[in-house]
């Protein structure tokens, strides 16, 4: 299994927050998301034994690669793992981007693609495309992209790209692994085409299994094989009462307006996953540990991934090793705050996962 963590790039501290945007964040964050800051973040996910950090991307964080070529020239082994727009740039010009990249950090960049699921977002950078043509333009984007790296020139015309003579001047050694997210039928047949990693916001043991079985099929029928990783939140302390009473604080941070705003603005969303998140809490906070150790607080007032992991060290660990169980193998966690919270995952939970299960 392999471990990463997460650059607050809207800002940080000890309550939830959007990961992407400034709507409905309440009161300004209390640590803002400077270089200094990120990189203090990024050091802490290095030392603490992380493999690499997930930098998001939209309207109200900066732009990631941007950010994230700063915050490599800072750190030494932690690979970045950035967050993109497709139909936003050019996937010739990314190709180039990312050569750079690679070559000024040591081959240390991967790739997340995010069509996007917010129409009101889409149109203010000018993206007037409905859901399905979102996905259809990634697909193509993606195909166009891994044919750049190769360095063999090549002619493309397809419905949203037209390339004369593309690629590179050299191939890319080192090609970025691809992370792709998405739970529509549309975001699963491009996954399946595409993805070198499948990733899945926190749902039930249950429910990813199910779609676990469904990619396995897909990606076998395009002739491929995927790996599967799960974005999920951690509130892991020494005892099980600690971590529900930092859950109840979260909670407690979380004003009714807070929450109003945010419902409001994720049911305009036309991304299934996004719907699948408020699904599981229905918008109120009764109820809320759907699955053992699973709770779905977070996505209250968060976007994208809106559960956390909440227990003792012992039990998150084991939450965590039933769904490598069901064929997960990249886990991206995060905390508040996300210094003190890699430090406290780092020492406390990634040893567990680390050490040899003992015989039954």
């Amino acid at each position: 299994m392999r471990f990463h963590w997460f650059l607050p790039t809207t800002g940080d501290g000890h309550h939830v927050r959007p990961a992407t945007t400034t709507v409905a964040a309440g009161a300004a964050a209390a640590r803002p998301a400077t270089l200094d800051y990120l990189v203090q973040v990024a050091g802490a996910a290095e030392a603490a034994g992380f493999d690499a950090a997930l930098t998001p991307v939209g309207a109200g964080c900066p732009d990631p690669l941007v950010a994230c070529s700063a915050i490599a020239a800072r750190t030494g082994r932690l690979r970045l793992l950035v967050a993109f727009r497709p139909g936003f740039t050019l996937p010739t010009l990314l190709a180039q981007q990312a050569q750079t990249f690679q070559e000024i950090s040591g081959g240390r960049l991967l790739l997340n693609v995010v069509t996007g699921g917010d129409p009101e977002e889409q149109r203010a950078y000018g993206d007037f495309l409905d859901h399905d043509a979102r996905y259809g333009r990634t697909e193509e984007f993606l195909a166009v992209l891994r044919r750049t790296w190769t360095g063999r020139r090549f002619d493309h015309r397809g419905v949203h790209y037209r390339v004369s003579g593309g690629g590179l001047a050299t191939p890319l050694p080192g090609i970025p692994e691809i992370y792709f997210g998405g739970a529509s039928p549309a975001a699963e047949r491009v996954a399946a085409a595409q993805a070198d990693v499948y990733l899945m916001w926190g749902e039930p043991p249950a429910m990813i299994a199910e779609r676990v079985a469904r990619m396995r099929r897909l990606a076998a029928e395009a002739g491929r094989d995927l790996r599967f990783g799960i974005r999920l939140h951690v509130i892991a302390r020494d005892t099980a009462e600690e971590a529900w009473a930092h859950a109840r604080r979260l909670l407690d941070g979380m004003d009714p307006g807070r929450i109003a705003a945010a419902q409001a603005r994720f049911a305009r969303m036309d991304s299934v996953g996004q719907r699948r998140m408020a699904g599981l809490h229905g918008g109120s906070a009764d109820a809320l540990e759907i699955s053992p150790n699973l709770w779905a607080g977070v996505g209250l007032v968060r976007e994208g991934a809106g559960t956390a992991l909440v227990g003792s060290y012992a039990e998150v660990s084991e939450r965590i090793r039933e769904y490598g169980r069901l064929g997960l193998s990249e886990f991206i966690l995060s905390g508040w705050p996300h210094l003190e919270e890699a430090w406290r995952v780092g020492d406390s939970v990634l040893p567990r996962l680390a050490a040899p299960v003992p015989a039954a």
